[in-house]
């Protein structure tokens, strides 16, 4: 029996949701890492950064490739970085409609001050 395509999304977007995870995934943007690079730019302890490598090697986001007794891991194609990059694009887009709001906010228009009067 196959699993209905929006719940496989949820299950995808699910596994993302971890800051550790996002961060890895951003980090493999510039190139394939050994655990000790990605150790040295996450502020996270080594079994917990190795546990979050193998639910995204599990879920075939990520590769793994033993390099004598370094383990060096990689983005598992393209479109995980075009994910990330849409989801920037999303943000941005969602941000710079607050900022929108913040610069009408600090324009101090009083006009809804007298209409409240």
């Amino acid at each position: 029996m196959s699993v209905p395509l929006y719940e496989a999304k949820a299950e995808l977007f699910r596994l993302l949701g971890h800051p550790v995870r996002i961060r890895v995934l951003e980090l493999l943007q510039d190139g394939p890492k050994p655990v000790r690079e990605l150790l040295a730019a996450i502020d996270v302890e080594p079994t917990g950064l190795s546990q979050h490598l193998a639910v995204l090697r599990r879920s075939g986001l990520v590769t793994a490739q033993r390099e004598g007794t370094t383990v060096v891991y990689a983005l598992a194609g393209g479109r995980v970085a075009g994910l990330l990059r849409a989801a920037r694009e999303l943000l941005a887009e969602k941000l710079s409609g607050q900022n929108e709001l913040l610069n009408e906010l600090l324009e101090g228009d009083d006009d809804d001050v007298a209409q409240d009067r």
